[in-house]
């Protein structure tokens, strides 16, 4: 496990993804992410600016939203969070997966997929 000044990569992308939930995304990307951060969200341009963006336009329409990290794996420069996003407490919320790929200890890039969750699953387990 990556580790540097007592936070791990799995901490870092944690509070990377807490910070944009709560709205702080400029915080976010400023002290986790490198300059030449990417993603692949097929919604947006691969850029970090159309996806802040976005993420700021979110959270304005959202200022309540709930982001609970279920699992975090961590496995050298890799981090993967699940996690249960919801827009406001009423919501049901949807299933969120991130991947980060850290280089130096900051965020270069991202993919992230998200899975409504359906008021009457068949499924007995549940999303988590």
């Amino acid at each position: 496990m990556e580790e540097t000044h007592g936070i791990s990569l799995k901490e870092r992308a944690e509070s990377f993804l807490q910070l944009i939930a709560s709205g702080n995304v400029r915080e976010a990307f400023k002290t986790h992410t490198r300059s030449d951060f990417y993603h692949h969200n097929l919604y947006f341009r691969g850029d970090a600016d159309s996806i802040m963006e976005a993420m700021e336009e979110n959270a304005a329409e959202n200022p309540d939203k709930i982001f609970e990290v279920k699992l975090a794996i961590e496995e050298e420069e890799t981090v993967a969070v699940h996690s249960h996003m919801k827009q406001n407490p009423e919501d049901i919320g949807a299933v969120v997966i991130h991947i980060f790929r850290f280089e130096n200890e900051r965020i270069i890039e991202m993919w992230d997929v998200g899975q409504p969750i359906p008021e009457n699953s068949p499924n007995e387990n549940g999303a988590f």
